[in-house]
């Protein structure tokens, strides 16, 4: 199992990072790796809420995963699952508030993905690139709230 966090400071309230993140139908509006999002399940977000999403990767091709959220306490935190191809994901976003300081009503938010191998090849895998797999991971999601900055 390999484990990435990452945490990024937000100039904007707890809510208004929370709409933003969690309005999959303007997804690929303000994630720049992300070209075609489809929403799988009716309703507000929320647990049980299930979405494709395909991104496009630095070596010109492009990767669909599904996500289904297990957990969700509005706006404090939510965890999603993807299956992946021979290892298991799970994301767990926090969106906390900044209660002194210059950055004052901004929002922490620290994303902890946890992957698992699923299948032998997955995890041989997993030995020989572990690393590079957990730097890609965090270059991604880094990117991510990067994004989410600039247009919460």
């Amino acid at each position: 199992m390999s484990t990435v966090v990452v945490t990024r400071l937000i100039d904007a309230p707890v809510a208004a990072v929370w709409q933003v993140f969690t309005d999959l139908s303007r997804r690929r509006e303000w994630l720049t790796a992300v070209t075609r999002v489809e929403v799988r399940s009716p309703g507000p977000f929320g647990a049980g809420t299930v979405w494709r999403e395909t991104r496009s990767m630095a070596d010109g091709g492009e990767v669909t995963e599904e996500f289904r959220v297990r957990e969700c306490e509005v706006p404090e935190r939510f965890v999603v699952t993807s299956p992946g191809i021979g290892a298991d994901y799970r994301m767990t976003y926090s969106f906390v508030p900044v209660m002194s300081g210059r950055h004052r009503g901004g929002t922490m938010v620290t994303v902890k993905q946890d992957g698992s191998a699923t299948a032998p090849a997955g995890r041989i895998l997993g030995l020989i690139f572990g690393g590079l797999a957990a730097e890609t991971a965090e270059g991604a999601l880094r990117r991510d709230l990067d994004d989410l900055a600039a247009v919460a």
